[in-house]
């Protein structure tokens, strides 16, 4: 595969609530209901193109495939390695908090109960290098965390860069291997 669309989950209430939600299970809004089955419009718009949706089993993300593949006939299936990462002692506290800033500058600490960032860098890379191995053309679906994980495997970023990057509810990336 050349190439593949990465998707973040719609608008949950936690998001709104400018609160990590991490490995937590969190529903998505109307707005977040909405945004998924827009998405999936412009991917049709767009000629993206695609053999299969994969996605995290956290409900969010999994509502967000489920109303793309509505949309656009693209079939999915739950991948568990796309979970958002745990971010133990910092689930539900404020997303733009100093203290979690400064966290996940520190790759790895499992802050208190969750997974260190090298934990879940080794988990999403290795799903990159099998997927890029493949000849289907995916998008997959998950969360901010995975995001900059994903990111961080196609480009050099600092610790500074790395903590601060992030992509909208339903924003649509390519990345090309």
């Amino acid at each position: 595969m050349t190439h593949f669309y990465f998707i973040r989950h719609g608008q949950t209430v936690w998001n709104v609530e400018n609160k990590i939600c991490g490995a937590t299970d969190i529903a998505l809004t109307e707005l977040g209901h909405e945004q998924a089955i827009e998405t999936g419009k412009k991917i049709l718009e767009q000629g993206i193109h695609a053999d299969e949706i994969l996605t995290s089993p956290l409900v969010r993300a999994k509502d967000t495939a489920a109303h793309i593949s509505e949309v656009t006939g693209i079939p999915y299936r739950i991948e568990q390695r796309l979970i958002e990462q745990n971010f133990g002692r910092y689930e539900s506290t404020p997303r733009d908090g100093l203290e979690f800033h400064e966290a996940k500058k520190h790759m790895a600490s499992r802050f208190g109960t969750g997974e260190s960032m090298m934990q879940l860098a080794q988990r999403i890379y290795n799903l990159l290098d099998d997927i890029k191995k493949d000849e289907k053309t995916y998008i997959l679906v998950a969360h901010n965390g995975i995001a900059r994980i994903v990111e961080s495997y196609f480009r050099e970023m600092d610790n500074e860069e790395f903590s601060l990057f992030g992509i909208k509810n339903c924003e649509i990336r390519r990345y090309d291997f």
